[in-house]
């Protein structure tokens, strides 16, 4: 067969589909909706990575620490300090600034930094602090706004970020939280960072789990007025056309609407990446500049939909025969055959194999054999149902009239119907592997913080040489704190600190209901001095704390000229015996009253307080976070949580989250635009029925049914390859193999709900499709 009849016989189709009447425009806007959907989340795929290098690169490019040497003041030097805070569970990035010089590096996104007092801020921020729900953050951020920071400077649309002009911040430089910064970017000679081996295989299957749906989607779409088209093609039979001509025509007609569909796919795209600049899901924005396809993978989805759409077409007409007088598919459907069937899984889990054990300490995964295996499994979702929903329908007997209707219908139609839910099911057992996957190695990126909730569910880190302990009498006056402790600490070593003493003792400072936090105390009055054995550095405390003795505490305060800050050892230590602090950890070390510590160690303290909430007082934290700004603008708010999460994991896991909205958004549409369809080729029997008698309530509870059977099948088909998945990706890894029920559910749960709305959404159209004049005809 010549390429040039092929080319011929498509462009005939092509022709047909856009001329063949009202009936052959709409099933080409049918196909090009439900493919265009597909191609919009194709498209919006590819660009994630470049989003996500975007935002990368320009979160590094604004990084403003400086580990390195200590620098003086000059005329190209800016003093920058973190004021990062929360509010209302969202991050918002805070800097002060103070530029030394006429050269000081200006910050991406701004072009002049604001005078103290004033800032400038994201366009996010300034319409959360211009709107009611914005009060308390405006309290807490008691700046002019000036301006607006540029897109340069931010990572997303809706990132809440800030720069304050302020005053004398060089004197509180101290390396980390504020900082002397010559540029603005990440340090120098910064070793690369590297995922492990099961990360990557959590990137690996994450995209395969969002892609398969969407391509399962596609090939549906292009299959959209099968039947009407079917009978068309006979008459092509009727004036000479052989068998192999009209498939290829036929081909050609899915042809045209997948290319309309890329067209719309395209619009559809454009559309959605200018809405992606006001959406936030999970806390990740971006810009619509951000989202730009890779070429070749933009290329490759221009290329692969219209290809998919003529093979899926000559593969669906090929146990269809179309005579000059008709279309046949014969009265009693030839059985589907499972043993080929069957191979699709098998290979899947023979490829996947190999790499059973290859965990992070193990060796590394083969991403071809990763991809391929996964792959495998969930195409095996695509081939199995239609045969899963034609045994079991075919078994289904007595019933309602409204169950009768419906089954009839599944049993004369079972592909259209396992075709429907085809994309659920593979999207059900991919989000199931990946939440087992997710929940069988998260223990191996969280540990525990020590934090003891029970005592306290805040802590506030004062800068060096704030007086802690007015500040803790604030608190403890904040609404919807209960009870505030406060405790200030430094080191003491056996020389000045600047030479690097090995050997420490910690210096606590705090009053007596205080240091009970940290101590066993029998007595205690203002002015007594404790030594706290029964901890870590019990040695170390016994070599320094000998009455007498000088020791130097540390400074860092960042200058070079740092003063040499000295503590003689009195006489008369108590001997108490160290507990367990809030924090989680047992020090030894020396316990100060205030009347106890000499005017010239306060500098060197670093103050901490520990709150306890009143959780029945809402935005109790926000009441804490808005008093420690105005006791300290650098204060470092945190909310305790007894474990924490690797940030990279996290990162992953909310990258599969978004994802998995937009997937299902995805489907939900595709199945409304195959759900009307289905409605409208099947105008007349339904117009028939109600003119024979038939309820409308009737005929809308068989519809229903139509879903619900099939729906159901899949997603216990779903849930058996989704778990058969993820125990075999958990072994690769090497962690224990566990069902995690609640995610079964809520996966399973999920898909039912998008199939449920589809349906219900669907009953308006219905109703209009149920009247008598549906029984005209041209």
């Amino acid at each position: 067969m010549s390429a040039r009849q092929w080319g011929r016989d498509l462009g005939m189709g092509m022709k047909f589909a856009f001329t063949g009447g009202r009936e052959g425009r709409v099933r080409v806007l049918l196909t090009a909706i439900g493919v265009g959907l597909g191609v919009a989340l194709l498209l919006l795929t590819t660009a994630i990575p470049s989003a996500m290098a975007v935002r990368h690169d320009r979160d590094e490019a604004r990084l403003d620490y400086t580990y390195g040497p200590k620098r003086p003041k000059a005329a190209n030097t800016l003093v920058i300090a973190d004021a990062d805070t929360t509010y209302r569970g969202k991050d918002v990035r805070g800097r002060l600034v103070e530029p030394e010089g006429p050269r000081a590096p200006v910050a991406p996104g701004l072009s002049k930094y604001p005078a103290p007092g004033d800032m400038v801020v994201s366009p996010a921020l300034r319409e959360l602090l211009g709107s009611g729900a914005g009060k308390l953050l405006r309290e807490r951020l008691p700046y002019r706004i000036v301006g607006t920071i540029g897109e340069p400077g931010l990572i997303g649309s809706r990132e809440l970020s800030y720069y304050a002009g302020t005053k004398n911040l060089a004197s509180r430089v101290n390396g980390w939280q504020t900082a002397r910064i010559t540029r603005f970017g990440p340090p120098q000679n910064r070793p690369a960072s590297h995922l492990d081996p099961v990360l990557i295989l959590l990137v690996l299957v994450v995209f395969v789990v969002l892609l398969m749906p969407v391509a399962v989607f596609i090939a549906t779409a292009v299959r959209f007025g099968g039947e009407r088209r079917d009978r068309r093609l006979a008459a092509l039979r009727l004036v000479g056309s052989d068998s192999r001509m009209t498939r290829r025509i036929a081909a050609g007609e899915a042809l045209a609407g997948s290319l309309v569909g890329l067209l719309f796919g395209t619009v559809f795209f454009l559309v959605g990446r200018q809405l992606a600049g006001s959406v936030e899901i999970l806390g990740v924005s971006v810009f619509p500049s951000y989202l730009n396809p890779t070429p070749t993978l933009a290329a490759l989805v221009t290329v692969t939909v219209p290809a998919a759409a003529v093979l899926v077409t000559l593969f669906a007409l090929r146990g269809v025969v179309i005579e000059p007088l008709g279309v046949v598919r014969t009265a009693k459907p030839a059985r589907r055959r499972l043993w080929w069937r069957l191979l699709l899984p098998l290979a899947g889990l023979a490829m996947l194999s190999p790499m059973i054990g290859q965990g992070r300490s193990n060796g590394s995964f083969n991403e071809y054999l990763v991809t391929g295996g996964v792959l495998l499994l969930l195409i095996g979702v695509t081939a199995l149902l239609p045969w899963v929903v034609e045994a079991v329908v075919a078994r289904l007997g007595q019933g309602g009239v409204a169950w009768q209707l419906a089954v009839r219908r599944l049993q004369l139609s079972s592909g259209s119907a396992a075709r429907m839910v085809n994309g659920i099911a593979v999207a059900v057992a991919g989000a199931i592997a990946i939440q087992m996957l997710f929940a069988g190695v998260q223990g191996d990126y969280t540990k525990a913080t020590g934090q003891d909730t029970t005592r306290a569910q805040m802590q506030v880190n004062l800068s060096h040489g704030v007086d802690f302990l007015p500040a803790a009498a604030k608190f403890s006056a904040t609404e919807g704190v209960r009870k505030a402790s406060a405790l200030g600490n430094t080191e003491l070593g056996d020389r000045d600190w600047k030479h690097s003493p090995t050997t420490t003792a910690g210096l606590t400072v705090g009053d007596c209901a205080s240091l009970r936090e940290v101590a066993r105390l029998d007595s205690c009055h203002d002015g007594d001095v404790f030594v706290a054995r029964g901890g870590e550095a019990d040695d170390d405390v016994a070599k320094l704390i000998r009455p007498g003795r000088t020791l130097h505490a540390e400074t860092v305060d960042g200058n070079n000229d740092e003063p040499d800050v000295t503590w003689t050892v009195p006489s008369g230590l108590k001997r108490v015996q160290a507990v367990t602090g809030p924090t989680g950890m047992k020090d030894s070390g020396v316990l100060l009253t205030p009347a106890a510590m000499p005017d010239r160690l306060a500098a060197t303290l670093g103050g901490a307080v520990f709150l306890s909430l009143d959780s029945s007082v809402p935005d109790a934290q926000e009441h804490v976070r808005n008093t420690a700004a105005r006791v300290d603008p650098l204060a470092n708010a945190l909310v305790w949580s007894s474990t924490e999460q690797s940030a990279k994991f996290t990162s992953i896991r909310t990258g599969m989250f978004v994802g998995a909205i937009c997937v299902l958004a995805l489907i939900g549409a595709s199945l409304l635009v195959s759900q009307l369809e289905q409605l409208r080729e099947r105008r007349k029997l339904l117009s028939a029925l109600v003119a024979f008698g038939t309820r409308r309530r009737t005929l809308g509870l068989s519809v229903l049914w139509q879903t619900a059977i099939p729906i159901a099948l899949g997603l216990l088909l779903a849930s058996t390859v989704g778990l058969t998945l993820g125990a075999v990706l958990l072994k690769m890894v090497g962690a224990t193999v566990g069902v995690d029920w609640p995610s079964v559910l809520t996966m399973t749960g999920a898909g039912a709900v998008v199939v449920v709305t589809v349906t219900l959404l669907s009953l308006p159209p219905l109703l209009r499709l149920m009247r008598p004049d549906g029984l005209r005809t041209e």
